[in-house]
Order: structure tokens, then C-alpha cells, then sequence
């Protein structure tokens, strides 16, 4: 009988043996999902390829205006230098020359402004940024506490996140400001133990 079966099979194509007739179509399968994988890993790369061209071009495009905008930094200390100069109570001419010198400023700045290149001048209490200040000089301070900035001696810039140029300032010395007010009263005792003046 099987036998028979096993010729019937054979006249019309078919095989004794069922996972014999699916070898080829295994084949196929992993043959595609090898090609597949291939497309995905080509996609894959000419996408980090395509990121690293952009970072690459942005990366240029900064660095070839980065040695400009040094160059032209020394013109905006001139010009800060002639503002601060100038006499502040100045009529006719002299006042027209000043007001020239502060649009001409404020041009610069904003043209500096409009092309990434940022000002860096912090404030008296803002915190010491080695990636963006210089200390000059480290000095007790009783308004702001230490490791902070009490004066901008010159400004700094940045451009795309990038230091051109570090701000140089003035920096209290640790253990400079004033103590923390205790926010429970506490005041010292004679012994040297606090105690709860609010008690």
C-alpha cells in the first residue's frame, strides 16, 4: 500500500516526505532575509554618512568665520574703549561723534548677533565658568560668595558654542560673601552650643 502511495506521489510531483519539498523554499527565505539585512545595514550607513557630511560641513562653515569674527573682535574692544573715553556730557559735534560710536556698536554687536557669534559678559554673583571665563584676578569679596564672578574686566566670545575668546574677570576667593542667614534663629550660645532663640 504505501508502496502505491509513494508512486502516486511521485507521478503527480509530490514526495513521500513533505519537509523535503520545503528545503528550496528555506533557501529563498533566508537568501531574502540575508538581502534584507544587507539593504538595512547600506541604509543604515549612508544615514550616519549623511550626518557626519552635515556635521563635518557645519563644523567648517564655524571655523572658517571663526578666525573673522577673532580678527574682528579687536575692533569692537576699540570701539568700547572710544565709548568708554568720550565724555558723557558732550554737545554738538562731540555729542554727534558719540552717538555715531554707539550705533556703530550696536551694529557690530547685532551683526555679530545675527551670525552666532555671542557675547559673554557675566554678571557680579554669576558662576565661574572655566569653559567661558578667564580669572585674572582672585580677591575677597563681602557682596558675592566665593567661586563667583564680581567684575567682567573684557568680554568674551562664543560662536556656535565654541570659545573664540574667554571673558576675563574678576573672581572672589572661597569663603568671600556674607554667611547664610539660619533660618531657625538659632544664635550661639556662651558654651559654644546653639540654641533655638525662638524657643
Amino acid at each position: 500500500m504505501d508502496a502505491e502511495a509513494a508512486e502516486t506521489n511521485a507521478e503527480h510531483g509530490l514526495d513521500a516526505h513533505p519537509a523535503d519539498d520545503l528545503a528550496p523554499l528555506d533557501a529563498v527565505i533566508a537568501e531574502r532575509d540575508e538581502w534584507k539585512d544587507r539593504a538595512l545595514r547600506v541604509a543604515a550607513d549612508m544615514e550616519n554618512l549623511k550626518r557626519r557630511a552635515e556635521t563635518q560641513q557645519n563644523d567648517a562653515r564655524a571655523f572658517a568665520i571663526q578666525r573673522f569674527a577673532k580678527d574682528l573682535l579687536g575692533v569692537a574692544d576699540n570701539l568700547e574703549r572710544a565709548l568708554m573715553a568720550a565724555p558723557k556730557d558732550s554737545e554738538g559735534a562731540t555729542a554727534g561723534l558719540v552717538t555715531g560710536l554707539e550705533l556703530t556698536q550696536k551694529a557690530l554687536l547685532q551683526a555679530f548677533d545675527t551670525n552666532g557669534l555671542k557675547r559673554v559678559a557675566p554678571g557680579p554673583g554669576e558662576a565661574f565658568n572655566p569653559h567661558l571665563h578667564q580669572a585674572m584676578i582672585e580677591q575677597p569679596s563681602d557682596t558675592v560668595p566665593g567661586g563667583t564672578v564680581i567684575q567682567t574686566m573684557q568680554s568674551g566670545f562664543e560662536l556656535f558654542g565654541r570659545t573664540v575668546r574667554p571673558a576675563m574677570v574678576v573672581v572672589a576667593a572661597k569663603g568671600s560673601g556674607g554667611q547664610a542667614p539660619n533660618p531657625y534663629g538659632a544664635a550661639p550660645a556662651s558654651d559654644g552650643q546653639a540654641f533655638d532663640g525662638k524657643a
